[in-house]
């Protein structure tokens, strides 16, 4: 059983790795394919699989304006983990679409590369962010979560909610939460890379890595 009892509209960090530390990303295609499971399984209605889904009559798809699950506020895709930090809408929201996209995600996988068993490390990892503070710090380290683990800029390697945050792109996460706290996207940036250089020099990154 896990420990946490997730209550809806509060915030949660959710993270996961690839079992022994494998990849789970062996390329752009499957980030991206990873990136659509978040969009398409965020929904009350159940799709099936996004295969499955794919073949539907367009008047057949899932309502556009069918409730989600849960909100994004961020996220970073990573080779061989990934981090989200989530609020939950619906009763059980959580639950329901991490299994989603733990089991949806891992038969596109193994049926890609012709493999068998888990892809993940058990169970995902859910964190309660219990104070703003938090949920402020935590949102910097997940969106550049990349520049931790050195990976550079390339999508091909990770993929975050960063460009959303500080680029104005056209969001798929909800990070009003966020950015109603400061006056504009460049005092945003300057808080994210000063709260990543604090948590780097202070050796505190141990409290959110998964190794």
């Amino acid at each position: 059983m896990r420990k946490i009892q997730f209550v809806n509209n509060e915030y949660y960090h959710i993270l996961n790795r690839g079992v022994d530390k494998r990849e789970i990303f062996s390329d752009y295609e499957d980030m991206a394919r990873f990136f659509q499971s978040m969009h398409e399984f965020n929904t009350l209605e159940p799709i099936g699989s996004i295969f499955e889904n794919s073949f539907r009559q367009l008047g057949d798809s899932v309502s556009k304006d069918s409730e989600n699950l849960v909100d994004f506020v961020s996220y970073c895709l990573n080779p061989n983990h990934f981090h989200f930090i989530l609020r939950q809408l619906t009763d059980k929201g959580i639950e329901k679409f991490m299994h989603r996209i733990g089991v949806g995600y891992t038969m596109y996988f193994n049926n890609k590369h012709e493999r068998n068993g888990s892809l993940f490390q058990g169970g995902y990892k859910a964190i309660h962010i219990n104070s703003n503070e938090y949920l402020l710090h935590l949102s910097a380290y997940v969106n550049l979560n990349n520049k931790v683990h050195q990976l550079g800029d390339s999508v091909s390697k990770s993929k975050s909610s960063w460009n959303e945050y500080v680029n104005n792109y056209d969001s798929f996460c909800k990070k009003d939460i966020i950015m109603s706290q400061f006056n504009n996207i460049l005092e945003y940036r300057n808080f994210a890379e000063e709260s990543l250089k604090d948590i780097r020099e202070r050796k505190e990154a141990e409290k959110f890595l998964l190794e």
